[in-house]
């Protein structure tokens, strides 16, 4: 995930071709950008944010999200559904291809999408490296962040990630944990 280079205040999520080389970049909100983020940062909210209460509520009423599939592109959106099943008996939802991203990350289960899309939209990123202009949300923070915290001691940074995850800034709570993770090894 990196800031959008061409829209203001969005992030451009970049989905990864199993085995391939093409990515294809979507366009998503802030607020679905943190959800995304949070998940594949492995932090743990003190109360259960939307995606996580969609999965209570699945995983209450035994219903499994079994793939996301990506079926379209339509002047720059993609649109997405969720299969679930219940009961033996699979279900289609029409979703957002942001939520989509975010129950799957979730659920742990597969994303897929078509070779009409791959073709559409499909980029290939020619020497991936840090000047490629798709870079981590992470290691930007990482970057910019991490070192400001190397003053702190360990039981510090702790409080510290614990405030920032009581106040919900995921962000900062992710620097400050790859800074305890850094000193750990």
């Amino acid at each position: 995930m990196s800031v959008s280079q061409t829209q203001s205040g969005a992030y451009a999520l970049v989905l990864a071709e199993e085995e391939g080389e093409r990515r294809i970049p979507i366009i998503i909100g802030p607020v679905e950008a943190q959800a995304i983020a949070i998940q594949l940062e492995g932090l743990k909210p003190p109360r259960p944010l939307t995606h996580d209460l969609i999965k209570n509520m699945a995983l209450a009423f035994d219903i499994a999200l079994l793939e996301v599939t990506i079926y379209k592109l339509e002047e720059g959106i993609f649109y997405s559904e969720l299969l679930c099943e219940m009961d033996g008996k699979e279900i289609r939802i029409d979703s957002r291809t942001s939520d989509a991203v975010a129950l799957a990350l979730r659920f742990r289960c597969p994303i897929y999408t078509s070779e009409e899309i791959l073709q559409k939209a499909g980029i290939v990123l020619e020497g991936e490296d840090e000047n490629s202009p798709i870079r981590s949300l992470m290691d930007e923070d990482e970057s910019s962040g991490s070192s400001s915290y190397a003053q702190y001691s360990t039981s510090e940074l702790q409080e510290l990630l614990n405030e920032a995850i009581q106040e919900e800034d995921y962000e900062k709570a992710s620097v400050i944990r790859d800074e305890l993770n850094k000193r750990e090894k």
